[in-house]
């Protein structure tokens, strides 16, 4: 088994493992992984919780958690958009969510090399992604939901830069069982020229710190574009000795979003900035290893008042990406990742990741 993730100085190895096992531990009989015990859970974070416990080593759960998606996808390869208990309380489907069973499913077989789960996930990784394709626009952009009138009308760019990050993993873990997706391989080429050059396809939401760092994390930006991107809007988001804003007019600092900001940074080589990030944010930490949500630096209250299973995977995998630990760690760079039908600037893009 791969070595658990340290970071040395901020983060050991043992304090990992605390952090997986308190994810862990709002576990529920069904596999499901809510954000809080007795929380809700969703598509999206619950595989990003499974993603955490597979890079610490806690296959068991990170499998239930998988069993679950299998066992919970409905016909068309959706999920509902959020259930608490057992109980749908949104029944929507969203498309990033949908779109992420794909990344959780190559990072667990990057890590453990095991070819028989992947056979048996394929199926269900399949149907998402053709799920999530139905709801692509002529314009390559990816609408963000469908619900019983149909689908909605906006794109939404984080939620596209996920996706366009799912949609190649989907087909890495295609090749890898050798079942050839030639749509797919257009549609994230049509998704990521639509992130890179055509902004006013998405919504607008520049108050979010997610819009700035995910269409890097994502691997639609590399390169000078990358760098330049990162560094327009440094200081509107960055809290020094704290973490990253939420969103750029609140003095909030939230774990998640700081941690997926190092693994932006550290994908496209700015690996000061991001140990500097990661070290800055475990003011959230707490005794047992999970992390607070946020904070508001401006009267130092803890908010929202609750611990999230998902910061603490956002942690796991930052710490991941920084030590190289297991061989799912470089999953965020995205070097290995097929870029499926490339534009003239995807493969410029692609060229700066080798």
């Amino acid at each position: 088994m791969p070595q658990i993730p340290s970071v040395p100085g901020v983060f050991t190895a043992a304090q990992c493992l605390q952090t997986a096992e308190s994810i862990a531990a709002t576990q529920e009989s069904s596999g499901a992984i809510p954000w809080s015990v007795g929380g809700h859970t969703d598509p999206w974070d619950h595989i990003e919780n499974a993603m955490a416990l597979t890079a610490a080593g806690l296959l068991e759960p990170a499998r239930k958690a998988f069993e679950w998606s299998r066992a919970n996808q409905r016909a068309d390869g959706s999920w509902p958009i959020q259930l608490r208990d057992g109980v749908i309380e949104d029944a929507n489907s969203d498309s990033n969510f949908c779109a992420y069973i794909a990344t959780g499913v190559w990072h667990h077989v990057l890590v453990t090399g095991d070819r028989d789960f992947a056979v048996a996930m394929w199926p269900v990784v399949s149907k998402a992604i053709d799920f999530v394709l139905e709801l692509q626009c002529d314009t390559g952009e990816i609408v963000w939901g469908r619900g019983p009138g149909g689908p909605t009308e906006d794109a939404l760019l984080t939620g596209c830069a996920s996706i366009h990050h799912a949609m190649r993993c989907a087909l890495a873990l295609a090749d890898y069982l050798g079942d050839a997706q030639p749509e797919w391989e257009l549609a994230v080429g049509r998704l990521g020229h639509a992130i890179a050059d055509h902004s006013d396809a998405f919504a607008a939401k520049d108050r979010w710190s997610m819009e700035w760092y995910y269409p890097i994390l994502g691997g639609a930006l590399r390169g000078d574009r990358a760098h330049t991107r990162i560094d327009e809007r440094w200081d509107d988001f960055v809290v020094p000795g704290l973490g990253i804003r939420c969103v750029d007019d609140r003095p909030w600092v939230t774990g998640a979003e700081t941690c997926e900001l190092v693994l932006a940074l550290e994908a496209i080589g700015q690996h000061d900035r991001a140990h500097e990030q990661f070290a800055a944010m475990h003011h959230l930490r707490e005794e047992d290893g999970s992390y607070w949500t946020g904070l508001v630096y401006a009267d130092g209250k803890r908010w929202p008042v609750e611990r999230t299973t998902w910061t603490g995977a956002a942690v796991i995998l930052a710490a991941d990406a920084l030590s190289s630990a297991t061989p799912g760690s470089g999953l965020f760079r995205g070097a290995d990742l097929p870029r499926g039908l490339e534009s003239d600037y995807d493969c410029e893009c692609a060229a700066t990741e080798r």
